[in-house]
């Protein structure tokens, strides 16, 4: 009787032990899927002013179709994007196409001191402020996902239930321009 008793109680502690992990990895995997729709909005925002950003810069620049048509195609293809890595690299994808444009603005003096295009370049500050805070903290949930799945003991049990490594935000193919020192001309 008191054998029985012990093995029970056994029981039930390993499957409160159990449930213990599974909920916590469930509540991380949560937070890093809201820590993305987070970045889903801030991108979804960028890609909404960016059109209004390319018909102001076409009024100065109309001999620079190809720079706008990669940002065009490039908003395109974060707006189509579908999965979280989908939408990681077209997101790097505009980024680097929205580089190319403020390299081409620096040619036309008098577009920099229109109002229209001050107020949307000060816009797009802003978002890609608040884009780089949340892929910040996108990084930082999935960190914590990967660390409950790969440690003892959720790693015993995290491949039973579905969970497994996900992937960080990273820079993709812009990092190799960004591990050059700047080059700096006066």
């Amino acid at each position: 009787m008191k054998a029985t008793i012990i093995i029970l109680v056994i029981v039930v502690l390993l499957a409160l032990w159990i449930i213990s992990i599974y909920n916590n990895m469930v509540r991380l995997r949560n937070n890093r899927e809201n820590a993305f729709a987070n970045i889903d909005v801030q991108l979804k925002q960028r890609a909404d002013m960016i059109p209004q950003l390319v018909e102001t810069v076409k009024g100065y620049a109309k001999h620079e179709s190809g720079v706008l048509q990669a940002v065009t195609e490039a908003r395109s293809a974060a707006m189509s994007a579908q999965s979280i890595d989908d939408k990681i690299k077209a997101d790097n994808m505009l980024t680097q196409a929205l580089s190319g444009l403020k390299v081409q603005l620096e040619a036309y003096p008098d577009l920099k001191a229109n109002q229209n295009f001050l107020q949307l370049q000060s816009e797009i500050a802003d978002v890609e402020n608040k884009l780089s805070s949340v892929r910040r903290y996108f990084n930082v949930a999935t960190r914590e996902l990967n660390n409950a799945v790969q440690t003892f003991p959720g790693n015993l049990l995290a491949g039973m239930f579905g969970f497994h490594t996900e992937t960080m935000y990273d820079l993709g193919a812009q990092r190799q321009q960004l591990e050059k020192a700047p080059e700096v001309k006066f």
